[in-house]
Order: structure tokens, then sequence, then C-alpha cells
């Protein structure tokens, strides 16, 4: 092949708002036009010729990250009742198995090994993995396209066989009854959205019965069990407002209970403490004549009463503050664990239910991410933390709250690696509105910075999601080699708390752009790399980020490494039937609305293409992807290969997976190494030391 693929034109026309946009690629949508499947398959084969040469760097950074990882492990145990729950991986086998073993020792069970699963599927995932509360029955969900549509399937412990119990069209995840027989559930509707709750009985023929159905294209069902294991919480939500229902668990057949009906730009979350008391995070605040008052966008801690007649009035505990976001609590019979942010910082207050006193868990390293996580029990005075930063690996602490005293549990090994090697830091730029914009960074010591330094310049701030610092293991490759790997925590993530997200969406979605182009000017003129020695990189909605800094400031670096993008966002966000479309436009606008649709018409990165010098692009898409759809990033290569006038573009479909690409840790590494491959070969680093032969990826 001499040429890259030439995607054909077929004349399509959008017509909204009096404006006329031309679409010669909408064809792509069709994904059962074989001229499509065609398409995508010359661009892969396009993508492996040009790329072939990278062969031999591919398998000595697959082998690189393979010695990183110790593959005979387990993951910190995880005590419920009478036993301890965990999960186990084996050398040679790309899945994990779920095990558990009595508390007070025996032998170990394995309850379900994924790679038994695994035959005869390209793909797999398994979630939503829960246990009944008499530990016999594990529920478990798998998902065999990449399309995110799970089958809930049942296992009797006793037997080791499955019940003839079967879900299918759910999201993952159920939650159990006190009985261990009955259930909750969440049905999918045909734009992939968790709109229904059902209940389901073990062996119950007929069917389940409807709990709720969440009738607002914009908001989503969850379920998950409070702690105490009194309540299951049904959590209604879109990115501005929210509604919670209490379902009893002794009761189930009963009706769920509303805390609070929504209203709009109300945000509220739940724990419960026991007997009869709630914790309630909300940004604002009921009175007693249903009045409201808001001015909490970092959230208040408040409480309330619970009991058969419903939910009694709700009392502040603490109030609001500007500097601090209040960001999850975790109730146990002492105590409650609040997580926090603070200038960037997550921090975790302990609050002593009996006598009121408050602390903060003392961390090892002033700069890390922590977070409460592995925590089924209610009546213990430990609670479970998941830590780690840029150069130190997960490490997972248990935490004595009344005697304050932190004992490590179990960190990840990193076979041969040495944090003592890097050091990690935290640089500002200054945003054109003199916002000052956070950036961290992870380096090797013994590297000397200046304009030469190799960059890679990750992004994403959407959603107010926060990418915290964390470790990891095949980023190494990079830094070995002489690259910093740096975030920009631009305006649109929640790094500084809610007002960041707010300034970050809807009409101030160009601030994340502009931050973002600021941050790297700004590394660049503080001598630290430049445009020659500098990929960007980001996906999903990071992809969106990529997209319109490289319309913006294509001078900015001299690659971008692009994973499924939203980068045709005015026709995704004009087509309801699309999955996350209609829950989306409290982040985007609704651009059937025409002050919207020019707004997002300015940015969206495929309407905005033009004939300029681009930098080079390596886009990876995912034909099973629910969250963007193939044709995005499909589109976007055809449109930039007939109109920018520089730029080597290409594209690589995972035609059979969905938006995170392989399944099984093997298919990532081999991803991962494709990518960083391409970046190093972009910086003139594909040339490197000798390495031992790559071992083939053990089949899936």
């Amino acid at each position: 092949m001499q040429n890259p693929p030439i995607a054909p034109t077929r004349p399509y026309t959008h017509r909204e708002h009096g404006i006329e946009r031309d679409d010669p690629w909408c064809w792509l949508r069709d994904r059962d036009d074989p001229e499509v499947r065609a398409y995508l398959e010359a661009e892969n084969a396009w993508t492996d010729q040009r790329l072939a040469h990278l062969d031999g760097l591919r398998k000595q950074l697959y082998t690189e990250m393979l010695g990183r990882i110790q593959e005979d492990d387990t993951t910190a145990p995880v005590p419920h009742g009478p036993w301890i729950y965990y999960q186990r991986s084996f050398s040679g086998r790309p899945y994990v198995a779920y095990c558990r073993a009595p508390r007070d020792g025996g032998p170990e069970q394995i309850l379900l090994d994924v790679n038994e699963l695994a035959g005869g599927h390209d793909y797999l995932r398994v979630s939503g993995v829960e246990i009944s509360p008499d530990h016999r029955i594990l529920a478990y969900a798998i998902d065999t396209t990449g399309r995110e549509i799970f089958e809930i399937r049942f296992l009797d412990l006793a037997s080791g066989t499955l019940l003839a119990d079967r879900i299918e069209g759910a999201a993952p995840g159920v939650e159990w009854a006190a009985d261990s027989r009955t259930l909750w559930w969440v049905a999918l509707d045909e734009a992939l959205r968790s709109a229904r709750v059902f209940r389901h009985v073990l062996g119950q023929p007929g069917p389940d019965a409807l709990v709720m159905h969440e009738a607002d294209d914009r908001f989503r069902v969850g379920v998950h069990s409070t702690r105490s294991r009194a309540f299951v919480v049904l959590h209604c939500a879109s990115s501005t407002t929210s509604e919670v229902h209490l379902l009893s668990t002794e009761r189930p057949e009963q009706a769920p209970c509303c805390l609070q009906p929504r209203i709009e730009g109300m945000r509220y979350s739940v724990a419960h403490q026991g007997g009869d008391r709630l914790w309630i995070l909300t940004d604002h605040c009921p009175g007693p004549d249903g009045g409201q008052t808001r001015g909490a966008m970092n959230q208040r801690l408040m409480q309330a009463s619970v009991d058969a007649r419903g939910v009694g009035a709700w009392e502040l505990v603490l109030e609001h503050r500007a500097d601090v976001q209040l960001v999850r609590i975790s109730a146990f019979s002492g105590h409650l664990a609040i997580t926090e942010r603070e200038a960037g910082q997550l921090k975790i207050r302990i609050r002593e239910l009996a006598t009121g006193d408050e602390h903060h868990v003392e961390l090892p390293e002033a700069v890390a991410t922590v977070s409460v996580a592995g925590n089924l029990e209610f009546d213990t005075p430990w609670l479970r933390l998941s830590y780690g930063s840029l150069t130190t690996p997960e490490t997972v602490f248990r935490y004595h709250m009344s005697e304050r005293r932190l004992e490590q549990i179990k960190q990840k090994a990193v076979p041969g690696y040495d944090p003592s090697l890097y050091r990690t830091e935290r640089r500002v730029a200054i945003a054109g509105d003199g916002v000052e914009i956070p950036i961290s960074l992870v380096v090797r010591r013994d590297v000397v910075i200046d304009a030469d330094t190799p960059l890679m310049l990750h992004g994403y701030s959407s959603y107010g999601l926060t990418m915290d610092p964390m470790f990891s293991l095949s980023r190494v490759s990079l830094l070995d080699r002489g690259m910093v790997w740096a975030h920009v925590h631009a305006r649109g993530s929640s790094y500084l708390g809610r007002a960041w997200y707010e300034q970050g969406k809807l009409e101030h979605k160009q601030n994340t752009f502009s931050d973002f182009i600021a941050g790297a000017r700004s590394l660049h003129a503080q001598g630290l790399s430049s445009p020659a020695h500098t990929v960007i990189a980001g996906g999903s909605a990071g992809g969106l980020l990529m997209g319109a800094v490289i319309n913006q400031a294509p001078e900015l670096a001299t690659a971008a490494l692009v994973h499924v993008p939203f980068v045709d966002v005015v026709s995704t966000m004009l087509d309801a039937s699309l999955p996350l479309t209609a829950g989306e436009w409290e982040e985007w606008g609704d651009p059937r609305e025409e002050e919207a649709f020019h707004r997002i018409l300015a940015y969206s990165p495929y309407d905005n293409v033009s004939a300029q010098d681009y930098p080079d692009l390596l886009v990876i898409a995912g034909f099973n992807d629910p969250r963007v759809q193939y044709w995005e990033p499909a589109k976007w290569i055809a449109k930039l290969r007939a109109v920018a006038t520089g730029g080597d573009m290409l594209l690589w479909t995972h035609l059979g997976a969905g938006h995170a690409g392989r399944s099984g840790r093997y298919g990532w590494l081999e991803d991962v190494a494709f990518d960083y491959s391409w970046v190093l070969d972009r910086l003139g680093l594909a040339s490197a030391p000798d390495a031992p032969d790559a071992p083939d990826a053990p089949d899936a």
C-alpha cells in the first residue's frame, strides 16, 4: 500500500439553526455497511504498514512492562464476615480469579476463575461481583463484546454450579436483600442508559418486579448497599441534580422511601450510620417549610433521622467551606470517615461519634492520592485506605480510627522498580485570564531538564472528574528513556473544588482548552521541553481536548496520541438515540437550542478542521464502543486527511472491543507498547539499548 486509504465521500448536509454543515463522511455511521468495515480494516492495515519498523521496539517495551508485573500475586485481603476475600493472578494467564479463605485460617477457595470464562471470546470483562449475605451465592456480570451490556449470573458456591437464573441487558452489579434470595438489579434501555430497577427472587419464575423507572433521559439510576446492610440506596442522578430512595433489606417488598424529591440543581448523597441516623452530603439545605438554600458548591455535611414514617428534618453538622470540597462520606459504627479535597490534595478526616473529636489521617507523603476503599464491614475500628503517588505504587493501609495508627497491609510489587530514582513536583501555569493552572509531573532524578527534554503532556478535565496523580508501571518505560510525564489540571476537573469544574463546562468549556494550551506553553517557557520534543495525549473527553487544542494551537506539539476521541460534538449531542447524549446536555449544552449550538460549534474538533499543518496523530477507536462511537474518530481522520496541509494521520480501530481497548492484562500491555513505541518514534527515541526477545502474549 503506497498511500493511506481515502474514505469515499457521499454528499450529506446537516441543517440546524440556519447553518449548513457538510458532512460527506456521515455514511461511516452505518456499522452494517460492508464498506465501513472494509474502510476501517484498510486503515488498520495502513497503520500496521507505517509502524512495522517499530515491531522490535514494541516487543522490547512489552518485555519491560511485563517484567514489572509480579504475575503470581494476590490483592490485599478484605475481611467480610467469616471470610477474607481477595483476587489472585497467575503467571501466563490474563485474567484474575476471585478467591476467599476462612478468616481464622484454612484452605483457599477459588470462587470464580475468569480465565475459565474467557474461552472462545476475543473480549471479556467481568464486573459487579457480589457475595450474598449468607456467603453462599456469588453474583457476577459478564460482557463479551465491549458494548457494556452485561449478563448477570449466579454461582452456587457449595456445588460450584450456575443457577438457572440469568439476567440480560443489565448494568453490572446487584445488591442483595437480607434473605440472600432477593436482589435488586438495573436494566439498560435502548440508549444503554441505566433506567429501571427491578427486584429479582432467585428461582422464582415470571417477570421481575419493577421497583423504579427513571423516565428523565438526563438521569441514570444506580443501586448500592449501605455499609450497615440495613438499606439499599437507589440513586437517581444527572450531572447537576440527584434524588435518593431507600429500600429496606429486611423488607424487600416494601416500596422505596424518597429522602428528598428532586429539585433542579440540588445534589445530595447519603450514608447510613446505623439505627435511625443518616449522614447527608449536599449543596443545598432544605428548610422546615420546604424551602431551599444554595451556596454550598463544595457541599455541607448534614444528618437526619429515618424510620418507618420517613425522613426527619436535616440538621447541619459541617458547614460549607469555599476552599475545601467534601467528596465522600463513609460511615462505620463508631466513626465517620470524610474524604475532602483541599488545594488539589485528597485528605481523610475522621470523626469519632461518641465524642465528636476530629482529626486527619497522617499519610507518608505530602503529595499523594488516597481513597477509602475495600471496607465491607460496618462494626470495626479499622479503616482501609488505597494510597499512591506518581512515584509510589498502589499501597493498601489499614488505619485504627481511635488509636490513630496506620499499618501497611500490602504494596503492589513492581519488580525492578526503585522509587528513589524518580521525583515528582507540581508546577503552575498562568492562563490567559490570570488564573493559576496546576500541573503535576514526574521524571527521573538524573534527567537534565532543558528545551530538548522529551515531554508527554496529558489532559482530560471534563465531567468534574479529576485525574489524581497515581503510579503507572508502564509509564516507567518512558521515564527511563529520559522523558517527563505531566498532567495539566485544567478547569473542568474538580482538582480545586466544584467551582473549578463549573468554570470548565457549558459556556466556560473553552477554559479547558485554553488552560491546557497555557500549561504547555508555560512548561516550554520555563525551559522544560519545546514543541518539537512534546507529545500531547488524552482519551475520550480528553480526546475532545486534544482535538480542540490541535485546531487552536497546532504548533504546540510534534505529535498527539488520542484514544476514543469525542470529536463530533455537535452531531452527537443532537442525536438523543445515542448512549450518553441526553445525559450530557448538562455538561456541554443542548445544541437543539441555538445559543448552545453556536457555542459547541465554535470548538467541536470535527467541525473546525482547517487547512493548516497538524501534529502527527495516532488515533485509537473501538468498534463496539458505546460511549464514543467508532465513527467519530473515523470521520475525523478522514476529514483531516482531506483538509490538513501537513501531519501524518494514523487510525487504529479495535474491531472486537470497546471504550477501553482489549481486555486482559496481556492485551492491555500490547496496547500500551503499541502506543509508546509510536510516541518514542515521534520523539526520536525509538533506538534504545538491546533487550531480551519479548515472549509471546499468552492466549486469552
